[in-house]
């Protein structure tokens, strides 16, 4: 059923690399989460987004790859769509990939009288999917690299943060040799880029992303 008085706004952003032969029922029913959380009975009617002026949900068949711009009203129940959601998706990816969901507090927003202290439910979410452990880490990784390097190099020049990529690489190097000990997966490859956080953190509005 929409939600007409939903307390939020829910924005979902990010691409997927999907396997060559993923073809559109499976990722239909990978992400029918999404689209029967928004009231509709399929992908085609629930892949538009709440704005006119974003994308939604659309999968370049040629280019074998999801990519999701699109908002819908909702509550905190989202979470588990988006969970869910990633679960099917990972066995339909061909490479570990980020999905930023961000909760937009419409109450607040249409609330004119603010008590001084009062303060938005507004929250940002990364959630990662991926063929393997190894690889949503890896994604992971990159991202953690970016966003500290990003950060530093306004104090430091980059050749001078070796050292701080290092000592990031040998925090996840010890945390995959703790899931290589569990379940028996070959190490990741180090990357060469950056990394951003994962997990969500709350507070601060993320801009939307219209592409």
């Amino acid at each position: 059923m929409p939600r007409y008085n939903a307390p939020f706004e829910i924005h979902v952003h990010g691409e997927v690399r999907l396997r060559a032969d993923v073809a559109f029922p499976a990722l239909q029913d990978a992400l029918k989460p999404l689209w029967t959380y928004a009231g509709a009975k399929s992908l085609a009617d629930g892949a538009h987004s709440a704005y006119e002026e974003e994308p939604g949900i659309r999968f370049d068949a040629p280019e074998h790859l999801l990519q999701l711009c699109w908002t819908v009203p909702g509550d905190e129940d989202f979470r588990q769509a988006i969970d869910e959601m990633c679960m099917s998706l990972n066995e339909l990816s061909e490479e570990g990939a980020a999905i930023e969901v961000t909760f937009y507090d419409v109450e607040f927003d249409e609330e004119e009288d603010h008590a001084p202290d009062a303060e938005s439910r507004d929250d940002f979410v990364m959630v990662f999917v991926g063929p393997t452990p190894a690889a949503i880490m890896q994604v992971q990784r990159d991202l953690l690299v970016q966003d500290v390097v990003n950060m530093m190099e306004r104090h430091f020049d980059g050749a001078e943060l070796t050292g701080v990529v290092a000592e990031i690489d040998k925090l996840f190097g010890q945390r995959f040799d703790a899931l290589v000990n569990s379940l028996e997966l070959g190490r990741p490859p180090r990357g060469s880029g950056g990394l951003g956080g994962s997990g969500h953190g709350g507070g601060g509005r993320r801009p939307r992303h219209l592409h």
